[in-house]
């Protein structure tokens, strides 16, 4: 038994000025990995390919990877980068005829000619192999379109946000699949949708109404679901079918496939009014946090984070930090390879004055890039590479490139060449910074800090800064996305698409 399993991740903020040539697939390297090179990486680890692997292992199954490409989050993909990904998988399939395929995807990748780029992937591999069962993870930020429903078998999504099931994901993607192989099951599949565009800062799953959702769904799954997916989508995408929807596979009953798919999307719009998210001004918020009595208080820059595609170099919110004479914060972190090189030019222990972010403009919200003169002295130098410690991408190598932490006096700031989110305490401990000895932790993040700072964290302030993240719709100039849709247009009928 031969299985080709490959991953094509990319989250596409389309209003982000950070653009995604192949190179930002590359994580550093001179490409994507492929092959034995790809497997290495990702065997043990609490990743989607790894579990493709363990699940290739358990089953004796010749394992093909022809390649392992994964992105943080930007704009629009380019075209030649989506075609080398995309034709790596065509090719190999074409070329190795495998029995079965299974794929870790994202499911908000938009390329310079494609709102759906997973679903385009998933049509032209039917062509080339219309018999072979295929099955796809994808992340819980999915925006579903038919594309991908109609052409794969088994399709699973993350249950929790931050995102620490993708490992178990994979593995209810692909269990099925091997049923199949067995002639065990006959997967059968319903999605729909519904207008709606649920804030991401309303999408956690410790928080209602998305953890009954997802509890729901996992119900599901014990009670004759192979794979019961609600997903909250991703609203930084200006494509038509942006936004929450579900999807049901079942072994062979498509009315219980339906039943379950409406459920799932008749709890969500009932619950429309919890997924919209108030703003708190940025000086009520750190007023409050100069009150705070104990830390670890989080401070997290909700505007500008790695993870929803943000440029990561906005500056308001350190500027605030800054400006209210708060003492003892570490920040993570500032994307600056400019000044990542000046510092290392100057050495550790060196005095600096330098402009630091504000190198992106943000068009799409009618921002020009702002830098901050600060003045600190570089504490430390890094290569900028680490592995999770988990449970979020447990084990999995992560590469800030270049990076320094500059100290102020007051604030250690973390200054970085690759954008990196937050989500685990390596980040910082890393660089010899430790998360706990400090009172203020600046974080560019929005829920994926939850991973791994969460259960440090004594308060969790939200800052609305500045940023093509943004919490606030008004600032975004929606152009294509269905209408109506919920909040954008104030409607009470759930019209969406089904099948």
């Amino acid at each position: 038994m031969r299985v080709l399993a490959a991953m094509m991740k990319h989250e596409t903020n389309t209003f982000s000025p950070v653009p995604t040539p192949l190179a930002r697939f590359a994580r550093g390297r001179d490409g994507p990995a492929r092959g034995a090179e790809a497997i290495a990486d990702f065997r043990g680890t609490g990743s989607g390919l790894g579990a493709y692997i363990d699940l290739c292992d358990e089953h004796g199954a010749e394992l093909i990877v022809p390649i392992a490409a994964n992105a943080w989050p930007s704009g629009v993909v380019h075209d030649d980068a989506y075609t080398a990904m995309s034709g790596a998988i065509l090719e190999a399939v074409a070329a190795e005829a495998p029995d079965a395929i299974l794929l870790d995807l994202h499911g908000a990748m938009v390329t310079e000619s494609l709102e759906d780029g997973e679903g385009e992937l998933l049509r032209r591999l039917r062509e080339i192999a219309p018999e072979t069962p295929i099955g796809v993870c994808l992340d819980m930020h999915t925006n579903m379109y038919p594309a991908i429903a109609d052409n794969a078998d088994v399709v699973a999504g993350y249950m929790t946000y931050p995102h620490i099931d993708t490992y178990e994901t994979a593995m209810r993607a692909g269990r099925p699949i091997f049923a199949m192989l067995a002639g065990q099951a006959r997967p059968t599949l319903a999605w729909g949708n519904r207008p709606m565009l649920p804030h991401v800062m309303r999408q956690g799953t410790d928080d209602l109404p998305n953890k009954a959702l997802q509890a729901r769904a996992r119900e599901m799954e014990t009670a004759g679901a192979l794979a019961a997916t609600l997903f909250v989508g991703f609203p930084h995408a200006d494509i038509r079918e942006a936004g929450l929807s579900a999807v049901v596979v079942t072994d062979g009953d498509p009315e219980l496939a339906t039943r379950y798919r409406d459920e799932l999307l008749d709890m969500a719009w009932a619950a429309r009014e919890s997924f919209v998210y108030e703003i708190e001004p940025l000086a009520e918020s750190l007023a409050r946090a100069g009150e705070a009595s104990e830390g670890p208080v989080i401070l997290l820059d909700h505007y500008d984070n790695a993870a929803s595609g943000g440029t990561m170099d906005t500056m308001a919110v350190l500027a605030g930090i800054l400006d209210a004479g708060l003492e003892d914060v570490a920040a993570f972190a500032v994307h600056d390879p400019q000044a990542v090189q000046t510092m290392i030019a100057a050495g550790v222990g060196a005095e600096v004055t330098l402009p630091l972010g504000g190198k992106l403009d943000m068009p799409s919200i009618g921002r020009a890039g702002e830098p901050l003169e600060v003045t600190g002295r570089v504490k430390l130098i890094s290569d900028g590479r680490y592995r999770n410690q988990g449970p979020a991408s447990r084990g999995v190598l992560m590469d800030m490139g270049p990076s320094v932490v500059l100290d102020t006096g007051r604030v250690e700031i973390v200054v970085i060449s690759r954008h990196q989110e937050p989500n685990d305490l390596a980040c910082l401990k890393s660089l010899g910074i430790d998360p706990l000895a400090k009172r203020y932790l600046m974080l560019k993040s929005r829920i994926h800090y939850r991973a791994g700072f969460r259960d440090i964290a004594k308060q969790v302030i939200e800052c609305a800064g500045v940023g093509v993240c943004t919490s606030d719709y008004d600032m975004l100039d929606f152009k294509n996305v269905r209408r109506p849709i919920f909040p954008l247009d104030r409607i009470n009928a759930p019209e969406g698409s089904a099948s």
